[in-house]
């Protein structure tokens, strides 16, 4: 009863502030309707009567703002990035992202943050966060990983009514310098195609440098994609990186990868999801012979293993028709440049390198877009700068740019 004459009596659904029996001010909010209709009063107690009015003043904020937080236990941040890692991110996001996603939480934010409770979570945790793991020697690059990845599962528990509003985005993000590319010069290209030819699969190599094609989209071509009379070639699927299990129950003290009886648990390919990505591109005539050419030598590779081969119809194939590992393909690349005597570089500056020729033939941003499968307008503006550093190595704007030399050599 004592508690009851402190307690100020509101109408139904107001706020309330009161003294208990406690000593203690308590006071409660309704802040809108549970799962069950009835109404989701939630209660605050503190020490001091202003410090009640505070923390009810700030439900009230909330509520009108639809940030409350919904009810029962907090998360902790490890909860809910094991969660959303688990259960919500694969529905979404195709297997490569989901392996930078699970670096990110599993190495990264569950050992940095993971203690925190959610709603607790503030800004300069984050970016305290962010500094230990430069000052622990992970690159700003890896940071950035971290906070994208982070605001992502953050958005999600925003959007799912378990967290106000995302500190994530309020917080810095660790500043990188973006990476120089450098394309290879037409000169270094022409090396190259001729290196190639002596090579199996020589075409692989001209479709990278003159279309840009991502490692993963050029291993996943079959020949059904491909129209050499109609010049066009379809992208549809993406070869993928293996990633496997024990096959042992983990007995052999070794990683999954060199486990004796190792399992794959990842499909070879996986189809282009993102519309930019699944696109036609124009075969220029000196690729299409090419092509054309590879297709008589994989016939004789395929006549010679006999019962061997198996055919999966894959473009680039191995010398029993199974389709090429990246890795595989990774290493004939690395090959390739030290045959052509050309300066090391990635696979991927081939398609830097299709991008910078396609700028300088005078062909439209929009145009290059679609050839290279991009989504932004902010890809293109990547290259544009670069453009300068070939312009003076190209005598001529003309069809065969990267093969009448060649050609006559």
């Amino acid at each position: 009863m004592a508690e009851e004459k402190k307690r100020t009596r509101q109408p139904n659904g107001r706020s309330s502030i009161y003294q208990g029996n406690d000593g203690k001010w308590h006071g409660r909010v309704t802040v809108g309707t549970r799962d069950d209709g009835k109404p989701d009063r939630r209660h605050v107690e503190r020490k001091t009567r202003a410090e009640v009015t505070d923390a009810v003043r700030e439900l009230e904020r909330q509520r009108e703002s639809a940030t409350v937080r919904k009810p029962g236990k907090p998360w902790t941040v490890k909860a809910w990035l094991t969660h959303w890692i688990e259960n919500i991110a694969p529905l979404g996001v195709n297997e490569n992202t989901m392996v930078g996603y699970g670096v990110a939480v599993r190495k990264h934010l569950i050992p940095g943050l993971g203690a925190h409770r959610l709603d607790k979570l503030k800004p300069e945790h984050i970016e305290t966060f962010y500094a230990k793991m430069q000052a622990n020697g992970s690159a700003p690059a890896t940071a950035h990983q971290a906070h994208r990845t982070f605001r992502t599962a953050l958005n999600e528990a925003v959007r799912r009514g378990h967290l106000g509003k995302n500190p994530v985005q309020l917080a810095k993000a660790p500043r990188v310098r973006e990476q120089e590319v450098e394309p290879y010069t037409v000169d270094e290209v022409r090396r190259l195609l001729r290196a190639a030819d002596e090579r199996r699969n020589s075409a692989r190599w001209a479709v990278a440098l003159a279309l840009g094609l991502r490692q993963g989209e050029a291993l996943g071509l079959k020949w059904t994609d491909v129209d050499l009379n109609g010049g066009v070639l379809m992208v549809r699927r993406s070869r993928r990186r293996p990633h496997y299990a024990h096959g042992c129950g983990d007995t052999c003290e070794r990683k999954a990868g060199y486990c004796p009886q190792r399992e794959r648990t990842n499909p070879e390919t996986a189809d282009t999801k993102s519309r930019a990505g699944r696109r036609a591109v124009g075969l220029p005539p000196q690729l299409v012979d090419l092509l054309r050419t590879h297709m008589i030598r994989q016939d004789a590779e395929r006549a010679k293993a006999g019962g061997e081969w198996t055919e999966e119809g894959w473009l680039f194939a191995t010398e029993t028709g199974r389709g090429t590992s990246p890795r595989t393909d990774y290493d004939d690349w690395k090959e390739l440049l030290s045959g052509a005597k050309v300066r090391d570089g990635r696979l991927h500056d081939a398609r830097h390198t299709a991008a910078t020729v396609l700028l300088i033939l005078g062909v439209s941003e929009r145009a290059v877009m679609g050839l290279m499968g991009w989504s932004s307008t902010a890809m293109a503006a990547r290259y544009q700068h670069m453009v300068d550093t070939v312009r003076t190595n190209v005598a001529e704007q003309v069809d065969g740019l990267l093969w009448n030399q060649h050609l006559q050599n």
